[in-house]
């Protein structure tokens, strides 16, 4: 391998000469730079020939093992492996060789690749950098595209939202507008409005519909004076009311007049509970009514279990009518009517007798009476609202048109009845869709128009307000039809209306005459059944009017004495005038009073002070001229005085006649007068003349105005009265001085099957009390009949009577019992039976 020549030796055997490489060997091996040779060998070109010798000479000897060279020689072994070493390095070395050559050619390649790759890098990165700024302007100039087809599809959206509200509110505008002007008004005069509205529900009550105007009208002068502003028409409805709840109101019984609605709106604003005089139940009818849903509970003073009623009332929130109370309220109602209220572990409670009671902020506490002029002492009054539910004749007339409409055309107040109902629903609907208008409107945050909901919720809202109001246009055009067809009973319902309060006024005679409105209503029913028919709306009114009219005067003359059945028939005869505008009020007052106070000044002398008499006196009283004179204060009677005195001859003669009413009267006050009958104006002269023939005058008036018929009472009719009755009310005798109808009644009783046992009488007294209770109980079943005489003398019982009587139900009382009452006049007799 290092090409070392051998040289020539003698062959072994002699024969001639071989290579030897010994000596060679070891002049190269003591070459001191020998290791260094073979660490620079040239193994990468060890020639072909030497190789092939050394593979086919050496490698193939077996000797030519590291191993067992290593046991003949240690430096042997050394060249040993650097032999071997090299003979593997160069067959390695020929076969990688193509592969370096490859290998550096490809490394060329790829170095020439790389440099042609980093080029197209370079060319790619400026176009993948201009891309990318391509990219980002296409992405911002999407995001642009898209916030604008944003702002668009918003705009878009707010401006069919815009129109929704425009389209939806803008005819809302106008009356908005006439709205936000009213309360305008309203704020600017809320001041003094409301100061009235607190004094009207603080101390007007128990006042009349009459004295509340004056006392507000007075009210209104005193705010102007000292500068507070106020409306210049006062009304406790625009002030304090609510439409929606008095409709509702109306609905459960409430008279629709002014002054009802009035008591209605000072019961719920009244900061104590109301005690509402109460003689016709309109006010007991409408708190059943309006608290029935919200479970009413009704008691009575006279009732054992009323404060374990009350109890229970109290701590179930349930709203509570106290009925028929007198003059004396029970103790035990102190706390609840002053709301003595207090936290007692952590719950509102209340003290009752002895008893302490939870409290619910939601009981209500209402309290009526039926007496029509109770007088409760200071310490009442402070303690509650006092109200006069006294019915009014606007009231009234409302109720008994419906009746008379229902009896006649029952279609048209069934109609009328569900359209009140229908408008009082969409009313109520109506404004809670307005409020929650309003609502939205207020509650919406920043834009209106960007909050969907809200424009669906205002959308949605005035669709149904529009629906409602189109319905309501419909329901007020056949309101109207029905209230033009309804008007042509009105005559009728105002007639009869004149006619209860003309029974009512027999009360101020006597304490006694005591009619109920339920008796009314049930009387004036009947006069439309008995009426003649008649097909002309004008002919049947006119039949309505007088059978109503001669069914009050004979059912009312049965419980009057006989000296007060003209006095009734003149009632009747002049509310009925002065209802039509026939009787001048003047006239009427001078008629009852003979005027007031002295003849005026400079008046002339009694004309017939001449001593025409035989006594030397005048043949007219001074005290009959001084009510001339006062007479001629009046519109129309100006020159009676003068005409007197030119025309005493004739005068004398009328006044000195024994009836005088029968004859005319001198000049024009004959003429001048109403020829087709007694006119009033004749009462009013001849009462100055003759005042002891009122009684003829006022017959005779009657007589004309109404007919025969009301000055000639009917015979007292007890079969009459009897058939009118039933096993629910009982009858009373009002017994006069020296008059006993125990006689009558008894052979009343025989007549009808009733005699002995079945008719048992007792008269009250000291201790008759249980023993008639017992009768009426053991009657109550049986069917017979039972007399209580002289119950004047028992009044204390008379509460037990009054409770004993309430509790009579038709279907639970034999038909054919019978309660019959005798008591003379008394002032203390239980109202309500």
């Amino acid at each position: 391998m290092k090409e070392v020549p051998p040289v020539k030796v003698a062959a072994p055997d002699g024969k001639g000469k071989v290579d030897d490489f010994w000596d060679p060997a070891k002049k190269m091996m003591n070459d001191s730079k020998f290791l260094q040779t073979l660490v620079d060998y040239d193994k990468d070109n060890i020639k072909p020939e030497v190789i092939k010798k050394i593979r086919d000479k050496y490698m193939t000897n077996e000797a030519f093992v590291p191993e067992l060279v290593k046991k003949a020689s240690q430096a042997a072994f050394g060249l040993c492996c650097w032999v071997r070493a090299m003979e593997t390095y160069d067959r390695v070395a020929k076969d990688v060789a193509p592969k370096r050559a490859m290998l550096a050619k490809a490394e060329a390649e790829y170095a020439e690749v790389s440099a042609l790759l980093a080029t197209k890098m370079a060319a790619l990165k400026e176009v993948e950098d201009k891309l990318a700024s391509l990219q980002a302007q296409f992405e911002e100039t999407t995001d642009k595209k898209e916030k604008l087809e944003a702002q668009s599809l918003d705009c878009a959206n707010k401006l069919e939202r815009a129109e929704k509200l425009i389209g939806g509110l803008g005819g809302e505008k106008d009356r908005w507008s006439e709205a936000s002007s009213q309360l305008g008004v309203i704020f600017n005069n809320i001041t003094g409005d409301v100061l009235i509205g607190s004094g009207v529900v603080s101390y007007m009550g128990p006042f009349t519909a009459v004295f509340r105007e004056a006392q507000i009208n007075d009210w209104i002068v005193k705010c102007r004076d000292m500068k507070v502003p106020c409306s210049d028409t006062f009304s406790l409805v625009n002030t304090l009311g609510d439409p929606v709840a008095i409709r509702a109101w109306n609905i459960d019984g409430l008279p629709k007049d002014s002054f009802s609605t009035d008591n209605g709106i000072i019961t719920s604003q009244a900061r104590r509970w109301p005690l509402m005089i109460d003689p016709q139940m309109q006010a007991n009818k409408w708190i059943k009514n309006m608290s029935k849903a919200a479970g009413m509970c009704t008691f009575k003073l006279s009732d054992a279990d009323f404060a374990r009623a009350l109890e229970n009332a109290l701590q179930f929130g349930n709203p509570t009518l106290c009925e028929n109370v007198l003059e004396e309220l029970d103790p035990v109602l102190e706390p609840v009517l002053l709301k003595q209220v207090f936290k007692s572990g952590g719950v509102m409670s209340i003290r009752l007798g002895d008893s302490t009671v939870e409290y619910n902020k939601d009981f209500k506490f209402y309290i009526t009476t039926k007496l029509r002029n109770p007088h409760y002492l200071p310490e009442v009054s402070v303690k509650v609202t006092l109200l006069n539910f006294m019915i009014t004749p606007e009231g009234l007339e409302d109720q008994l048109l419906g009746i008379v409409v229902a009896k006649e055309r029952p279609e048209l107040e069934e109609e009328k009845s569900r359209l009140v109902l229908e408008a009082a629903d969409n009313k109520r609907v109506l404004k809670e869709t307005e409020d929650k208008i309003l609502h939205t409107l207020s509650a919406s945050e920043g834009n209106i128009l960007d909050d969907p909901e809200a424009i669906i919720i205002l959308d949605n809202a005035k669709k149904i307000s529009d629906d409602i109001a189109a319905k309501q246009v419909i329901a007020d055009a056949t309101t109207k039809k029905l209230d033009s067809i309804r008007e042509g009973y009105q005559p009728v319902a105002y007639h009869s209306s004149i006619l209860y309060f003309s029974i009512a006024a027999m009360a101020n005679i006597d304490p006694m005459y005591q009619y109920s409105l339920a008796w009314y209503t049930n009387l004036f029913i009947r006069a439309i059944d008995d009426a003649e028919t008649s097909k002309k709306l004008e002919e049947r009114l006119s039949l309505l009017k007088a059978q109503n009219t001669i069914s009050v005067y004979k059912n009312v003359c049965r419980s009057l004495y006989e000296k007060d059945k003209l006095l009734f028939a003149f009632v009747m005869c002049t509310n009925l005038m002065r209802g039509d505008g026939n009787l001048d009020a003047d006239q009427f007052t001078f008629f009852l009073t003979g005027g007031a106070g002295l003849p005026p000044e400079g008046a002339a002398p009694n004309p017939t002070a001449d001593g025409s008499t035989s006594d030397g006196a005048p043949w007219l009283a001074q005290a009959r001229w001084d009510e001339i004179l006062r007479l001629s204060e009046i519109k129309g009677f100006e020159d009676l005085p003068t005409d007197f005195g030119k025309q005493l001859k004739e005068w004398k003669q009328v006044y000195e006649h024994d009836q005088p009413h029968s004859q005319k009267l001198p000049g024009k006050w004959d003429s001048d007068l109403n020829e087709d009958g007694v006119a009033f104006e004749r009462l009013c002269i001849l009462r100055c003349l003759r005042p002891d023939r009122v009684v003829p005058m006022v017959t005779s008036f009657v007589d004309e105005n109404l007919g025969r018929q009301y000055v000639e009472p009917p015979p007292f009719d007890l079969e009459g009265c009897f058939a009118d009755s039933t096993a629910a009310a009982p009858l009373i005798f009002i017994l006069s001085p020296g008059q006993d109808p125990m006689s009558e009644l008894l052979k009343f009783a025989e007549s009808r099957g009733f005699g002995g046992s079945r008719t048992n009488s007792i008269s009250l007294g000291q201790g008759q009390g249980p023993i008639a209770k017992k009768l009426i109980s053991d009657a109550l079943f049986s069917g017979s009949w039972v007399v209580l005489q002289n119950c004047h003398l028992a009044v204390s019982w008379m509460t037990t009577l009054e409770k004993i009587c309430e509790d009579f139900a038709v279907g639970n009382t034999n038909p054919d019992f019978r309660l019959w009452l005798t008591s003379a006049p008394s002032p203390s007799f239980a109202l309500p039976i």
